[in-house]
């Protein structure tokens, strides 16, 4: 695991770039603290800055930037190939200087061209390649999206990397803050690829890679190397037909064979446990491949609602792993709140990334390599509010379309506030916000697009996000492609999620909060045949006998007793709403001044003081909304003033 970033200007370099390129790897210095480098050539205006994380071959073979045999190609490569032995094993003649899969995947790039090299490797990766002889400038993606690469123009200069921060120590970078995709955060909670935070930067397309030479247009050339929209409709013309025991032992098989070799390093290696059906299953593969414990880690609370350590501790007894676990407080948390933002490229709002980053901190203190149960949920239909988003559309579209406008108005009618105050009286003075959540009901009333009902309303944060931000349009990026309308309900939900859910928001999250401590994470779920075969299996596979993700509880039930699982899942998000009316009020009041509001032109200052003195009040929960604006403000602070 490693970061990068660099520049090319296709008119050449007009003097040495050897200061900047090491201020732009030392803003990334996290993603790899334990080696450096620098390469460029003035005469071609390429030049490539590299932070290392070794993982794989320690020693100085494994240094980058990395050339080719022939010094045809240069490389800054950040991630894995998990399958690189066997592509070794492939590639004839070759007399290999060290172990790492850089070297082997620029040698195979030598041999069999990039794309074919691409489609035959498994990994979670990006990178920058320069081909020396055509002069061409070639960045490319992993297939899910699980590393991180941003690119754009910026005057003369196409600047790239893995961090955004790294961009702001190049002279002509002008870091303008792109107000459409502000309303689409505060929404959402994260950005949505392929946009970047700022004007004119932008997120590589994951399965892609694209090229610019001067003989390309200024925008690239971008090829696709796996469609994920060709996977889910190839996957669904033409489904799994087997039985279900067959679906669980060929997924079994796939999964196996991704953990095998991803647990391939020559660091310590652990895994993070919830005790949950995702990460549970994935340990005890894991330790079924191993002959010592596995290291795993958790986190508790000593709040119950959100304590979920003692089922992952009987889970580790079981299998029998090597279990840490720490119990944290509300001021342990308390104190990173104000920093967490300063590791994220971009404002980034889902509250889990707190305990996520806890987590990823104590088990650097023993491993180098973690593995994580993620994607789960996306593949295997996994979230509760996918039947309650069915639910609740055919109740809605039994009703007339007259009889809904004439339900929504008289719910408009009455105000949310005085609703609330009946719920304290129904609830005998537990604040559950009937009226909040009854006003939000009635916005789905009139919605006739199913893709629309579940993207916008039961996904989206905030909906009026146009009356928050000054001058800009509102962000209407909602549809999938249109070859997915011959998806039924439930697929179209788990697209949405996979396209964007998974690689902006969790994958985001674990990403930069694990490398915000230089540990790296790994992913067997979405190790791309296992990825394949999710997308095959029916939705009647994947929910069965009144259970979601069925064919990896029957895998998990070969290692762990039902007993230790069944149970509702708690989550991992923190108590923000009431917190931000006791412990972060201060925080969060300073941030969200009016002056501080005005003087910075985002946002429009009335509409913030209503937000946060109605929710400090008590008179309305705008926690998520609040949580994405000062998410935002905390980054834009951290921005501002990073050397």
């Amino acid at each position: 695991m490693c970061g990068f970033a660099g520049f090319y200007c296709p008119k050449g370099l007009h003097s040495d770039p050897s200061a900047v390129l090491q201020k732009m790897g030392d803003a990334i210095s996290h993603r790899g603290p334990d080696d450096n480098g620098i390469w460029f050539n003035i005469n071609t205006g390429i030049a490539f800055s590299h932070r290392r994380l070794a993982i794989i071959d320690l020693t100085k073979t494994g240094h980058q930037p990395m050339h080719s045999p022939s010094k045809r190609f240069t490389i800054s490569f950040n991630g894995e190939i998990y399958n690189h032995l066997n592509l070794r094993r492939d590639l004839k003649n070759i007399t290999w200087k060290g172990n790492s899969d850089t070297e082997t995947l620029l040698c195979a790039i030598e041999h069999w061209g990039l794309e074919k090299t691409l489609q035959r490797s498994t990994g979670m990766f990006s990178f920058a390649l320069w081909d020396n002889t055509t002069h061409t400038l070639t960045l490319a993606r992993d297939r899910i999206g699980e590393k991180p690469l941003y690119y754009g123009w910026q005057g003369n200069s196409l600047l790239f990397g893995s961090d955004l921060i790294s961009f702001k120590h190049h002279p002509e970078f002008i870091p303008e803050i792109n107000r459409q995709i502000l309303t689409g955060y505060l929404k959402k909670g994260y950005i949505e690829a392929p946009n970047s935070i700022f004007e004119n930067i932008f997120k590589l397309t994951p399965g892609t890679f694209k090229t610019f030479s001067n003989y390309t247009p200024k925008e690239g050339v971008e090829n696709v190397y796996w469609s994920k929209e060709k996977v889910i409709l190839s996957s669904i013309e033409n489904p799994f037909i087997g039985t279900h025991s067959e679906a669980v032992e060929q997924l079994e098989s796939l999964l196996s064979k991704a953990i095998s070799q991803q647990m391939l390093a020559d660091v310590p290696l652990g895994a993070f446990l919830s005790g949950g059906v995702d990460s549970s299953t994935i340990v005890s593969l894991m330790q079924s491949h191993s002959k010592r414990p596995i290291q795993t880690f958790t986190i508790g609370f000593n709040e119950e609602n959100y304590n979920e350590a003692e089922y992952a501790k009987a889970v580790a007894e079981h299998l029998g792993t090597n279990h840490t676990e720490l119990y944290v407080t509300a001021q342990d948390i308390l104190n990173i709140v104000p920093n967490i933002s300063k590791i994220y490229s971009e404002p980034f709002a889902d509250s889990s990334q707190i305990p996520m980053f806890l987590v990823a901190k104590m088990a650097k203190q023993h491993v180098t390599v973690a593995l994580s149960g993620d994607a789960g949920d996306e593949l295997f239909y996994g979230y509760s509010r996918y039947n309650n988003t069915l639910s609740a559309w055919n109740k809605i579209n039994s009703l007339p379309m007259s009889l809904r406008k004439i339900g929504k108005n008289f719910i408009n009618y009455i105000s949310p506030n005085l609703i609330n105050k009946l719920g304290l009286v129904l609830t005998s003075g537990k604040k559950v916000y009937l009226g909040d959540k009854i006003h939000k009901g009635a916005e789905l009333l009139e919605i006739s697009n199913f893709e629309y009902f579940y993207k916008n309303y039961l996904l989206s944060h905030y909906n009026s996000t146009d009356k928050l931000v000054l001058n800009a349009s509102t962000d209407d990026k909602n549809s999938l492609v249109s070859s997915f309308d011959s998806l039924n309900n439930q697929e179209k939900m788990m697209a949405i999620d996979s396209y964007s859910y998974l690689p902006d928001d969790i994958l985001v999250k674990v990403d930069r909060a694990a490398m915000g401590t230089s540990l790296e994470t790994r992913v067997p779920m979405l190790d791309h045949h296992v990825v394949e075969f999710a997308y095959s299996l029916p939705i009647s596979y994947k929910e069965r006998d009144n259970s979601s993700k069925w064919p990896l509880r029957q895998i998990l039930y070969k290692y762990v007793p039902p007993s230790l699982i069944e149970r509702p899942k708690k989550g991992f998000n923190i108590p923000v709403r009431d917190w931000l009316r006791g412990p972060l009020y201060e925080w969060a009041n300073d941030l969200l001044d009016e002056n501080r509001i005005k003087q910075e032109g985002f946002f429009d200052p009335i509409q913030i003081q209503n937000l946060w003195k109605e929710h400090t009040d008590g008179i309305r929960n705008w926690s998520n909304v609040l949580w994405a604006i000062l998410m935002f403000q905390q980054w834009y602070q951290d921005y501002n003033t990073s050397n």
